[in-house]
């Protein structure tokens, strides 16, 4: 099949080369990104980043569970199948125990990709499912992923302070050693709340807050559950949606600036695992 001649900018919808090096309607640089755009867009609104979501949370939980099958937990519902905290620690746990222990700082990158049980990633994953190209489709693709990735840093780094904060009740006591996708999920609801009160719809905001209610009183209630990730995730996601402002349109260093947190947590999962085998051999 030949090749196309144009496409529709990814910010404004305008019609450009695939070479042209900059819309003239919005300003975007490279919108043809040299004929990948329509490719891109084919995957869906959010440009795959769900289904990449999905293939690497789950090929670390399976890693996990691999590294030490001893030590995987079959008792209990929320646990089942849970990965040791020895597995989940190499691959980049992130709470008080790592970051202030160990030193490993940049566990707050790591941590969202990594899941304690079954059931944990089979809801977050259902959850990125639905929100990520919801929250795509209102800011673009690339500031999305800006969103998720921001959110997680913002919700483990509250989750590791706040276990230090003393007398705190046991639901919001932080995490000494904490994992999952839940806080950079709560930052896709953050930023639809902000979208709602920026203007963009009253119905997606009077959603957004529905399902705010709903998860935080389902931390609340539920044992185990890192509140303070959830929380930290919530007001990191609204701010960077703030930041990001949806009404105006996505411009290309927004998808540079994501791929670049997406390197680099990679490189914080990496740097985990290189640093953290030799500590419990």
């Amino acid at each position: 099949m030949a090749r196309p001649s144009s496409v529709l900018c990814p910010s404004c919808g305008s019609l450009v080369g695939v070479n042209d090096p900059q819309c003239l309607s919005c300003g975007r640089l490279r919108p043809g990104m040299w004929g990948l755009t329509g490719v891109l867009r084919n995957v869906g609104d959010d440009m795959g980043f769900v289904g990449l979501v999905t293939w690497v949370c789950g090929a670390l939980y399976l890693a996990c569970l691999a590294s030490d099958p001893e030590g995987i937990r079959t008792s209990g519902l929320l646990s089942l199948f849970s990965p040791s905290q020895r597995s989940l620690f190499v691959f980049g746990a992130s709470g008080a125990q790592p970051v202030f222990l160990y030193r490993r700082f940049w566990s707050v990158l790591s941590a969202g990709w990594l899941h304690a049980g079954v059931l944990h990633i089979l809801f977050n994953m259902l959850w990125v499912r639905d929100l990520a190209p919801a929250t795509a489709r209102l800011y673009g693709p690339g500031r999305m992923v800006i969103v998720y990735v921001v959110a997680g840093v913002c919700g483990f780094t509250a989750s590791t302070l706040a276990f230090m904060v003393p007398f705190l009740p046991q639901f919001l006591r932080g995490g000494f050693f904490t994992v999952g996708a839940s806080a950079p999920i709560f930052g896709l609801v953050g930023a639809l709340l902000y979208y709602g009160r920026r203007g963009g719809s009253s119905h997606i905001g009077q959603q957004a807050k529905s399902l705010t209610i709903t998860m935080l009183l389902f931390g609340f209630v539920m044992p185990g559950i890192d509140n303070w990730a959830h929380l930290g995730g919530l007001a990191g996601g609204y701010l960077t949606g703030r930041i990001l402002d949806p009404l105006k349109p996505e411009k290309g260093n927004h998808l540079l600036v994501a791929v670049v947190l997406l390197a680099l947590s990679l490189m914080a999962i990496v740097a985990s695992v290189v640093t953290g085998l030799p500590m419990v051999r």
